[in-house]
């Protein structure tokens, strides 16, 4: 059992404890933006339908005001940024309501329980930052540094970490593994934290490392008959995260993207857990379902 077990070395187990404590915090931050909607909702205000982001500068600034006793739906719609596509008129017949004062402490109550959890996020994403510091570069960034993501994405993704973690992982894994369609910084991340920067040479072939993931199917015979191809229920964040990176290729113009579109219409969509959440963290075992 433990020859063909796998486990990082210890140097990267330490930093795969502090990235799975951060996913635990912003999905513990998520759950707070929810108590935030529903306030609202009590009070009749509808501006978390027609902002996309509640927590973004236009969102924070107008519960802020509301919170500061603003109650004008004029003065509040005027505090939008440029970006919101939303007219001044309709964020303003939004913010009609009645103002009870017990959903605007539950409001105050919530907005604070965010702000303080983003507050950990920003000191776990510093302690992480130090640990991946300490590691061994496999390249070095003055004589061979990192090019321009040619993607052009420029603007970080949600939940990213708080620092230049794509030039890390480029110093330490020796390539950019965001160029890779499909993959983020937060999934190359993962990838790196749950199997190290050499987890290749610790299979021996692709087919060993893919029925570790559980990613293969698992043939049932019986009678010399196969009665189930069904893949092993196997926890795996690091399947996650494949898999996640995978469901992304929808609409990417390259080689896998025609190749994931082609077996999607071949073999159907996958039942995705709703425990697969851009958070890659363990569910509550209430919320726990069987990966297909």
């Amino acid at each position: 059992m433990l020859r063909t077990s796998f486990r990082p070395p210890e140097q990267i187990c330490a930093v795969r404890s502090l990235l799975r404590h951060r996913a635990t915090l912003a999905r513990y931050a998520g759950s707070h933006v929810q108590h935030l909607q529903k306030a609202l909702t009590q009070m009749n205000l509808q501006i978390h339908n027609v902002i996309s982001d509640l927590t973004g500068l236009t969102g924070l600034a107008i519960l802020d005001a509301i919170l500061a006793g603003a109650r004008d739906p004029q003065k509040l719609a005027a505090l939008k940024d440029h970006r919101i596509k939303a007219s001044h008129d309709t964020i303003a017949r939004s913010l009609h309501g009645d103002w009870r004062d017990e959903h605007l402490f539950v409001l105050q109550q919530a907005l604070d329980t965010w702000r303080h959890y983003q507050k950990l996020i920003g000191q776990c994403d510093e302690h992480i930052h130090q640990q991946m510091a300490q590691f061994d570069s496999k390249v070095d960034l003055n004589q061979h540094p990192l090019a321009a993501n040619r993607r052009g994405n420029k603007k970080p993704q949600r939940n990213e970490p708080r620092f230049d973690a794509r030039t890390e992982l480029y110093r330490l894994c020796g390539v950019d593994l965001t160029e890779v369609p499909g993959i983020q910084v937060s999934t190359a991340l993962v990838l790196f934290t749950e199997l190290g920067p050499d987890f290749v040479t610790r299979f021996p072939t692709a087919k060993y490392f893919s029925s570790w993931l559980g990613l293969c199917p698992d043939n049932r015979i019986t009678g010399g008959k196969i009665i189930s191809v069904k893949t092993r229920d196997v926890k795996s964040r690091a399947a996650m995260a494949l898999r996640l990176a995978a469901q992304s290729l929808w609409h990417s113009k390259d080689y896998l993207g025609e190749c994931f579109r082609r077996w999607k219409a071949r073999l159907g969509t996958p039942n995705v857990s709703v425990t697969q959440s851009a958070f890659l963290t363990e569910p509550p075992p209430r919320f726990r379902q069987r990966e297909t």
